[in-house]
């Protein structure tokens, strides 16, 4: 309830704002770790509509309900000039079945370092540092994490390539990040025996039209929390960049067991206001 009650603020409040000049939908989607990108992806995309010394602002409500789990993610960001992005979100992990939360909060930075989305054959580039703290330590150091913080290094390529299937445009995306997270930090950071490692992501969107779009996406994820085997994620989703001041998405996911509970798939929802 508290995720409808936001989302439809964010539409009725940015339904009449201003946005920037850049192209709708460039801007791509807020993922659920605040960052511009889909759903469980940061891509090379800098969020909101902010083109050569433009400012842009941007808000955003998730929800993710799978068999077990729910994880709801409330942030904002701000961009500056398509090169900067700042990011916040806050993130609550609710164990539905076995009881309790887990609470984590995000602080994320993005700077794109060359190319365009668009019009280059160089893809764009960006690079991308998150500073993540759990809120919750109790339950991720007794299953074996270190720190109750950490941080993740980025860098993502993507590209829109015009007329490529059945005369639509296709956006390709790749990322690779460093981390020692364990559950994207749900569950801590570090521990005996583990490392830092270069995880593989990536996502594919269709464009149907201007502001409709179908995507998938898969991330890889360390396995590195000896308790319960952490598994890769996946999504397809919707997308409705409704105008430039907001949009929607809704998705259906696929995260794998998560600490010892199995086949946890369900459905994603976002709503983000940009102004």
């Amino acid at each position: 309830m508290n995720l409808i009650l936001c989302s439809l603020c964010l539409l009725m409040v940015s339904s009449s704002l201003m946005a920037g000049s850049k192209v709708i939908a460039t801007g791509g989607a807020t993922t659920v770790e605040g960052n511009s990108g889909g759903g469980i992806v940061p891509w090379a995309t800098i969020n909101g509509y902010s083109s050569s010394d433009e400012w842009s602002l941007n808000t955003f409500a998730s929800r993710v309900g799978v068999d077990d789990f729910t994880l709801e993610s409330l942030g904002f960001g701000a961009s500056f000039n398509n090169q900067w992005e700042l990011s916040f979100a806050r993130q609550n992990f609710a164990l539905d079945s076995i009881g309790g939360e887990l609470r984590q909060d995000i602080i994320g930075i993005k700077y794109k370092i060359a190319g365009e989305l668009l019009y280059t054959s160089l893809p764009q580039l960006s690079i991308g540092a998150q500073w993540k703290k759990n809120r919750d330590f109790a339950l991720p150091a007794a299953v074996g994490a270190k720190d109750d913080s950490g941080y993740e290094l980025y860098l993502a390529a993507s590209k829109v390539f015009f007329d490529a299937i059945a005369g639509r445009n296709l956006l390709l995306n790749a990322t690779i990040r460093s981390t020692d997270a364990h559950q994207t930090g749900l569950l801590g950071f570090g521990g005996a025996g583990v490392e830092r490692k270069l995880m593989f992501e990536s996502s594919a969107v269709l464009l149907l039209n201007y502001n409709l779009a179908l995507g998938t996406e898969f991330k890889q994820k360390p396995n590195q929390l000896g308790f319960a085997d952490e598994q890769h994620w996946r999504d397809l989703f919707a997308a409705w960049f409704i105008n430039k001041n907001a949009s929607v998405v809704l998705g259906y996911v696929d995260l794998g067991d998560i600490a010892g509970l199995t086949e946890q798939t369900g459905f994603y929802l976002s709503v983000e206001g940009t102004w």
